[in-house]
């Protein structure tokens, strides 16, 4: 009988619901039980994730190939950290506020750790935690939010087609075109292809 194989991305990118906590954000924050998320149910959220060679970043083709692809023609670097990101308490401020984005958000952890945290179709939270060799593409129209995790490091690629625009549009902004199409596509697509649960 022939073994299923484990996905590798699972090694780099987990996920799974948030529990309600007011605490440090910085925490897991699971439910009681935990409840995972497949990478295949972020997928129908339209969060795409890679597992890479974080440690020939500079020369690896798979990384060449998805950004030829994909039209990622843009690449800097960030490191979020007290010692490193100027403006660090304020920036972690922003970058937890919910918001979303008129273009993807794509991050590839090339160090330390985070957590991007999604919206699903119910808009409840998913807690992605992108590990040392995790690249994840988050769809324009997304509501999501970003922290570090405990460890309070992580180095992260970030790509972009064209010129960067980083400009996040916080909670509610929904009568964006890039919401609409969000909507559309993945919530409204997701909400069609789901059998109707009598008991609910």
């Amino acid at each position: 009988m022939a073994s299923l194989s484990k996905d590798e991305r699972e090694e780099v990118i987990q996920a799974w619901y948030m529990d309600d906590s007011d605490e440090d954000q910085r925490l897991l924050h699971h439910r009681d039980p935990p409840e995972f998320v497949s990478l295949d149910k972020l997928a129908e959220l339209g969060v795409l994730s890679w597992r890479l060679d974080a440690d020939k970043y500079e020369t690896d083709e798979q990384l060449k190939k998805i950004r030829e692809d994909r039209g990622y023609s843009y690449m800097d670097m960030i490191e979020v950290c007290p010692e490193k990101l100027p403006n660090y308490e304020q920036k972690i401020k922003n970058f937890f506020e919910e918001h979303l984005h008129t273009d993807e958000e794509i991050r590839y952890c090339v160090g330390g750790s985070g957590y991007f945290d999604v919206r699903d179709q119910n808009d409840a939270w998913i807690r992605v935690w992108v590990k040392k060799g995790g690249m994840i593409v988050l769809p324009a129209g997304i509501y999501h939010r970003f922290t570090l995790d405990t460890d309070n490091y992580i180095k992260a690629m970030r790509l972009f087609v064209g010129d960067p625009i980083w400009t996040p549009f916080n909670r509610p902004h929904d009568h964006l075109p890039a919401r609409k199409e969000y909507i559309e596509a993945f919530v409204e697509k997701g909400a069609a292809n789901k059998p109707v649960n009598a008991a609910a």
